[in-house]
């Protein structure tokens, strides 16, 4: 199912109206059961401090109302709300700033090479240079501690990464925390 762009626009405001920000809608599907997977954060979150499931039932209950009555979708429609998940996509200018200081992956459009280097570059986020222009780029600080720009237009997806802290993660927490030893 393709995009409904008066849907999309007004998503976004009845969102922002609830107290949370859109982060992506999906559409797929089809023509006779489209399928809307939206998914939302708290305004200026912070990586760890999300929205709930409880407040995803919330939006959700807040819009269908608004799409059952819409005529460009049909009523066998599928709704999905949900957090962005700790690989929280980065999709507007502003989150690529409010994100600074966090780890990142950046993918490439294609086979084409991100700052001479790869078609997936992990770092640091710097920030946006030349914000809101043509020539609007990525600022990344590498793992080995080289700093690179990358122009917006050649960005396919980028998101937040994860790091696993404590060495919780299954099998990996050693003998003396219930864990399997690694030798």
């Amino acid at each position: 199912m393709r995009a409904v762009p008066e849907i999309d626009r007004e998503m976004e405001q009845r969102i922002d109206d609830l107290g949370f920000e859109l982060v992506e809608i999906r559409w797929g599907g089809s023509g006779k059961r489209p399928m809307l997977k939206v998914r939302i954060d708290r305004q200026d979150s912070v990586p760890g401090e999300g929205v709930t499931v409880d407040e995803c039932a919330e939006v959700s209950r807040a819009l269908e109302p608004w799409l059952d009555e819409h005529e460009a979708l049909s009523e066998r429609y599928v709704l999905e709300v949900s957090s962005p998940g700790v690989d929280r996509p980065l999709v507007r200018a502003r989150d690529f700033v409010r994100f600074k200081g966090e780890k990142v992956a950046v993918m490439s459009r294609g086979q084409e090479i991100l700052a001479d280097k790869a078609t997936r570059l992990e770092g640091e986020l710097l920030g946006l240079a030349d914000e809101g222009t043509d020539a609007e780029s990525v600022l990344l600080r590498l793992p080995d501690g080289e700093e690179v720009s990358v122009p917006g237009s050649e960005i396919r997806k980028a998101h937040l990464v994860y790091t696993w802290k404590g060495g919780d993660r299954d099998g990996e927490r050693g003998p003396d925390r219930g864990g399997v030893s690694r030798r």
